[in-house]
């Protein structure tokens, strides 16, 4: 489980969710303003209060360290885990974080204060053994299966000679969520969402207010449903809409962006997005 930014009412809703503060392994902040990093003290502590032991990884721009440190010192909060901190160079531009499931590409964006972007890539899955065709070729299920699935080459009891890699379908290819956080309508947003299969993007401003969009750096609907478009997405989600934007403006943002990409929504809170695997 994983935390793109902390904004300040974060875990009085993570509260009414199924989430868990002691689950969460990571904390990825876009940039230091204080709507995305409000939240985090008072979640950190809440995480230790509830169990927490495991070590949490905090990735952002330079700052971040010093702003827990100072709160947590201030307040004489003491955590029951350790936080691995990862301050970003702001010319920070690919590879942040390889595990065994996913890797994690950052970019920097167009904003006040340095902001970067962050693309979600889950590393391809292995095909399924192909039992079908082990049947038609009367080969019984046993161990030799499991070694099959593993790709070896075994030699059955009536001499027959099998390569498991034969025996293997298609890897499936793994999922892409790209996530924008604040900024301009930039190239780098959409280096990052190229053919992902999610795209949160920021949706501050309406059609017809790229100029605002351009002062306060910030993009526009209209701005983020070009990227998904041009980038190849599947599915774009908006997000950070401003407060001028409730109820049916809200679902009129909507609808204006589906005019240039129509897989768009508006998200809220406590939605949940399912990002299905590609058909083969």
């Amino acid at each position: 489980m994983w935390l793109f930014d902390v904004g300040e009412g974060t875990q009085h809703q993570i509260l009414r969710s199924t989430i868990r503060p002691r689950k969460i392994e990571k904390i990825f902040i876009s940039h230091l303003h204080g709507d995305h990093i409000f939240g985090l003290p008072g979640l950190l502590s809440s995480r230790s209060f509830q169990g927490g032991n495991t070590p949490l990884d905090i990735y952002g721009p330079k700052g971040i360290k010093e702003y827990v440190s100072v709160s947590l010192k201030i307040s004489e909060s003491r955590l029951s885990y350790k936080i691995n901190y990862h301050e970003l160079p702001k010319d920070t531009d690919g590879k942040i974080f390889e595990g065994k499931k996913f890797t994690v590409y950052a970019a920097p964006l167009d904003h006040r204060i340095t902001s970067f972007g962050y693309r979600v890539v889950e590393h391809d899955h292995p095909g399924e053994l192909m039992v079908d065709k082990l049947t038609e070729l009367h080969i019984p299920s046993g161990p030799v299966y499991g070694k099959l699935k593993m790709g070896q080459t075994v030699t059955l009891a009536d001499g027959r000679v099998i390569d498991g890699k034969q025996m293997i379908g298609h890897a499936q290819p793994g999922r892409i969520v790209t996530i924008i956080g604040d900024t301009r309508k930039t190239d780098n947003a959409v280096k990052l969402a190229q053919q992902a299969d999610a795209l949160v993007h920021e949706s501050t401003f309406g059609k017809g207010e790229n100029k605002l969009a351009k002062n306060y750096y910030h993009s526009t609907n209209m701005q983020a449903a070009q990227i998904a478009k041009q980038a190849g997405v599947k599915m774009l989600l908006l997000n950070h809409i401003s407060a001028r934007y409730t109820g049916k403006m809200a679902h009129e943002l909507e609808k204006q962006a589906q005019t240039i990409f129509p897989n768009t929504k508006v998200v809220k809170d406590f939605d949940v997005v399912e990002i299905p695997f590609e058909k083969n």
